[in-house]
């Protein structure tokens, strides 16, 4: 049992990029910057009743996705879900200075958010359940049985609804995104 604010701070470093990141793929960045705080939250207040039986990482993307479920069910989410969620290349340049990195050039900042902006236009598109799956497996990279425990479902559904994502992402990327954002 986890209950003192030094550990509750090392979790909240330690995962705050990666529900952030989930979060992004099914909501948007916009919305995700919210939806993360209130993650962490409930993680802060449930943390004292967390008994361990599951993974923290699986119990805190169980959080996030039933925190993401809530919101796209909202109907003012609905209304701004076509708002673009990515940051402009300037946004870009300056986050990597100010995290002292040396950021790329203009030109390869703006080739990969086309190509990101093309291949998550199509995942927001996703249905629901193949869409979370698919975040969870491209973006978060977490295996088939994580998933299958974040989400309360079966294995083999996991896998069927990843196949069945997959392949409905693939055919929108082929016929939409231009090739050669890919190359």
């Amino acid at each position: 049992m986890i209950t003192n604010a030094v550990e509750f701070e090392k979790i909240h470093e330690t995962y705050r990029p990666r529900i952030f990141r989930y979060l992004t793929g099914l909501v948007g960045e916009q919305e995700a910057e919210d939806l993360t705080q209130e993650v962490f939250i409930k993680v802060g207040q449930a943390l004292k009743n967390f008994r361990g039986e599951a993974q923290l990482s699986t119990w805190m993307y169980r959080i996030a996705t039933n925190a993401a479920i809530d919101k796209m069910r909202n109907s003012s989410f609905r209304q701004n879900a076509g708002q673009d969620f990515f940051d402009d290349p300037e946004e870009v340049e300056g986050k990597a200075a100010w995290m002292g990195e040396e950021s790329p050039p203009i030109e390869q900042q703006l080739f990969r958010k086309q190509r990101y902006d093309c291949f998550m236009d199509y995942v927001r598109n996703l249905p629901l359940n193949y869409r979370t799956v698919v975040v969870l497996s491209e973006l978060e990279e977490l295996t088939n049985q994580e998933i299958a425990e974040i989400l309360g479902l079966s294995l083999d559904t996991v896998k069927i609804r990843l196949h069945r994502g997959r392949a409905r992402l693939f055919e929108e990327l082929k016929t939409h995104c231009k090739s050669e954002d890919w190359l």
